[in-house]
């Protein structure tokens, strides 16, 4: 594979004009290695990988201006069966990794993916803070509530009372909800999705790329081995309607089958008296009152609140969708900005000089 096209060292770091190079036509075959894909016949990761080599090309960035980056478990064999450059880094570290590479080459497109094991257990102070510095990554987080490499221990997202070789009386760990998570350490970009709705998937990873900073993506992912069926309540017809709450900007917040008066069934809305959301019957009677998406909002307090009403055992009114999505500074431009500041300043510095500096002494 060609060279990245970067500038000197050091000038990147400077030039807030530089973004990754533009690439001729491409196909989702020039996305896929000669590797043989390595993940349990079935497994949910074959369905992501499908959807983002072949989202790839829409994004109109060459192939060796990209990097996806991951830490351990089975999602983060992925670099290996992605065309571009990556790196199959170590335990919960990816975000911290991605985070020097995007820092240092603003001219890189650069992908983290991770597992709920390797980014809310280890990895989670790496995640929370690539999260609040806003960032410029987009990160896809696969959550199937299950350890899978290690072959089948309860994960951070495991709900209570999970029987599992770890835990053979059951859990007694309360999961993280890693949206909610998420929106509490100042993420820009939250939203989630599921492994076997290619549309919806293909969908929320073209908003996270058009994101300015850190954008999380959730993606339900089935693990048919030790945690197979786990979001069937959201995949089957007869009751995904009910279950799922899909997201849209600007549009009501419905969900459900259609009722007897023709409108959907049931919709999201805000308790007058003590504001918070709940989910009721949509009627003719209060139709107008329910509530309107807004991901663009200033305030997570909504998206937050959002997050809080599935049913963690059911997974009854699961959202999925942008949570939200805000315009704040993004962590490259604001430390490009100081050093060029610091360099109009002072000129170039002097490392050496720095090292040995005034607090530093010699001992004997």
């Amino acid at each position: 594979m060609p060279e990245a096209d970067h500038p000197t060292p050091g000038a990147g770091l400077r030039s807030l004009a530089l973004v990754p190079k533009a690439a001729g036509p491409q196909t989702a075959k020039d996305f896929k290695t000669d590797q043989e894909v390595r993940w349990c016949p079935g497994c949910g990761d074959y369905a992501i990988l499908a959807a983002v080599q072949s989202f790839m090309p829409e994004l109109g960035i060459a192939r060796e201006n990209t990097v996806f980056i991951s830490g351990i478990g089975c999602s983060s064999r992925f670099p290996y069966y992605m065309n571009t450059y990556g790196m199959h880094s170590i335990h919960g570290r990816a975000p911290a990794i991605a985070t020097g590479l995007a820092s240092s080459r603003p001219d890189l497109s650069v992908w983290v993916v991770t597992g709920d094991g390797d980014a809310l257990s280890i990895g989670g102070n790496h995640l929370i803070h690539a999260l609040r510095r806003n960032v410029n990554l987009k990160i896809l987080l696969f959550n199937n509530r299950i350890y899978g490499l290690t072959k089948g221990q309860y994960s951070p997202t495991s709900e209570v009372g999970k029987i599992t070789k770890s835990t053979p009386m059951g859990s007694l760990d309360t999961p993280f909800n890693p949206l909610s998570l998420a929106l509490g350490a100042e993420a820009s970009f939250v939203a989630r999705t599921i492994d076997s709705d290619r549309k919806h998937l293909q969908s929320v990873l073209r908003a996270a790329a058009e994101h300015s900073g850190t954008a999380l993506v959730e993606i339900y992912q089935n693990c048919n081995i030790f945690n197979d069926g786990a979001f069937d309540a959201l995949k089957e017809p007869g009751t995904r309607d009910e279950a799922l709450i899909r997201l849209e900007h600007g549009r009501p917040i419905r969900f459900g089958a259609a009722g007897a008066d023709g409108l959907p069934g049931r919709g999201v809305f805000r308790d007058p008296a003590t504001g918070d959301l709940h989910t009721d019957l949509v009627t003719a009677d209060n139709a107008d009152r329910v509530l309107v998406h807004d991901a663009h909002s200033a305030s997570p307090t909504t998206a937050f609140a959002l997050t809080r009403l599935t049913d963690a055992d059911t997974l009854h009114n699961t959202p999925i969708g942008v949570l939200r999505d805000v315009d704040r500074p993004v962590y490259d431009t604001l430390m490009a900005d100081q050093l060029s500041t610091a360099v109009a300043d002072r000129g170039e510095g002097d490392l050496g000089a720095l090292l040995a500096g005034s607090d530093t002494w010699t001992v004997g």
